[in-house]
C-alpha cells in the first residue's frame, strides 16, 4: 500500500503549494495576479525576450496554463510580445513598465519569505538541501 504522506512526489506537491500559498498573498491582494502570472513575471524578470515555450520550460509549467498566463498579462499591459525580425512566428515576451513595477515590487518580498523558509535551517542544512534538490531535479529529467 501507499502511504502517501511518506511518498516523495506528493510531500514535494504539498510543500510547493504550501510555499506558492504564502508568497501568493504578497502579489495577489495588491496585484491581482495568480501563482501562474507571477512565474510568468518573474522568468521574464530574469530571461526577459524568451518565448512562452520556454517559459513553460523552464518553470515546468503546462503549455496552456502559460499561455493563458501570457494572454491575460498581455491584456494587463504587464507583458509584451514581439516579433523576431528573422522569423515572425518567433514571439519574444518582455516584461512592459507596468510589469517591471510588479516585478520590482515583489522581489523583495519573496526573498524575504524565502529567508524566513530558510531560517529554520542551518548554513550546512541549507548546503545540503541544495545539493539534494540538484540532485532530484537532475535524476527527475526523463
Amino acid at each position: 500500500m501507499l502511504d502517501l504522506e511518506q511518498f516523495l512526489p506528493y510531500r514535494l506537491s504539498v510543500l510547493s503549494n504550501q510555499v506558492s500559498a504564502g508568497i501568493a498573498k504578497t502579489y495577489a491582494e495588491r496585484f491581482g495576479i495568480s501563482v501562474t502570472e507571477w512565474r510568468v513575471i518573474a522568468i521574464l524578470g530574469r530571461y526577459p525576450g524568451i518565448s512562452a515555450t520556454e517559459v513553460a520550460e523552464r518553470s515546468a509549467m503546462d503549455k496552456v496554463a502559460v499561455s493563458r498566463a501570457v494572454h491575460r498579462l498581455i491584456e494587463q499591459d504587464r507583458v509584451s510580445r514581439e516579433s523576431n525580425a528573422d522569423d515572425r512566428r518567433a514571439k519574444h515576451l518582455f516584461l512592459s513598465d507596468r510589469g517591471r513595477t510588479v516585478y520590482d515590487a515583489i522581489v523583495p518580498a519573496a526573498l524575504a519569505y524565502e529567508e524566513r523558509l530558510l531560517a529554520v535551517l542551518s548554513p550546512a542544512e541549507r548546503r545540503q538541501m541544495d545539493a539534494l534538490l540538484d540532485r532530484l531535479i537532475k535524476a527527475s529529467h526523463p
